[in-house]
């Protein structure tokens, strides 16, 4: 007995068929592909593309960044920081015939060694019995002088007693220097407690005759910045922070003891030597 034949499939029938197994086999690549699309998606929502900035907002952040930017201090500010811990004030005194302390002298001084040994120029404290020092601390002190080059106008102090801690200056060449240079001059002028002028060096080997004794200084440093009654003794400073000379004169063709440009210095490397400084 023979089997029973299925009837033909019709033509919709076998095209359904043949879509089904098209779609069975494509079935891994349309998954892959699904995959991919979805890992984009993704990608794009969590590392999103950069935005492009336009001109506007370039110049706002470049504006906020140069209003935000803090310049660098000048050389002036600097020097003053270096040379400032080492400035002393000098105060000397006259004693009267009853034996009491009068006004004195007023001029600076600097710390240059070790030892806290304080250079200035002699005509500061030369005829005073009784010299006050102040340090930059506040710390004052009767003083003494315990060296002197009456030739060059230099003095050299030793207080008796020290701040705990003080900060000797830094000394400088002057025979590097040349007109033209910065030049700084820190002191107490009119007893205005550290004050600075800022200028230039006007000049080198000037000499200058003191008023009072008719002495001659020579081999001076001559520069433009301010100084005053009060500077003298104090320290010529280059920018650097280095000390370069200390203040002995002015120059001024009236009857004024006051500035008027030409202002002079006793080189450091001369000066020095007072205190058994070596040349430099």
């Amino acid at each position: 007995m023979n089997a029973p034949v299925a009837p033909p499939l019709k033509i919709w029938q076998q095209r359904w068929l043949q879509i089904r197994g098209a779609a069975r086999r494509g079935l891994p690549f349309a998954s892959g592909a699904a995959a991919a699309v979805v890992t984009i998606l993704l990608y794009s929502v969590l590392f999103p593309a950069p935005h492009q900035m336009t001109q506007n907002e370039v110049d706002t952040l470049v504006a906020q960044a140069m209003a935000s930017a803090t310049a660098p201090p000048p050389y002036s500010s600097l020097v003053y920081q270096a040379i400032q811990p080492s400035l002393v004030l000098i105060q000397s005194q006259i004693i009267d015939v009853e034996g009491f302390a009068a006004d004195g002298g007023l001029g600076t001084g600097v710390i240059i060694n070790d030892a806290g040994d304080i250079l200035t120029s002699l005509h500061v404290v030369s005829n005073e019995p009784s010299i006050i020092v102040t340090f930059a601390d506040g710390t004052e002190s009767s003083a003494e002088i315990i060296a002197a080059q009456p030739e060059n106008d230099i003095a050299v102090l030793r207080a008796n007693q020290l701040p705990e801690l003080f900060f000797p200056a830094v000394l400088g060449n002057p025979n590097a220097m040349r007109v033209g240079d910065e030049a700084y001059v820190v002191g107490h002028p009119f007893g205005l407690y550290s004050s600075m002028s800022a200028g230039v060096i006007s000049g080198f080997e000037r000499s200058f005759q003191i008023p009072d004794t008719g002495q001659t200084l020579t081999g001076l440093i001559q520069v433009d910045a301010a100084i005053n009654p009060g500077n003298s003794g104090g320290p010529l400073v280059n920018r650097e922070g280095q000390v370069v000379g200390i203040v002995t004169a002015l120059l001024n063709p009236t009857s004024e003891n006051v500035f008027i440009g030409i202002g002079f210095a006793v080189p450091i490397t001369t000066a020095g030597g007072a205190a058994g400084a070596p040349p430099v």
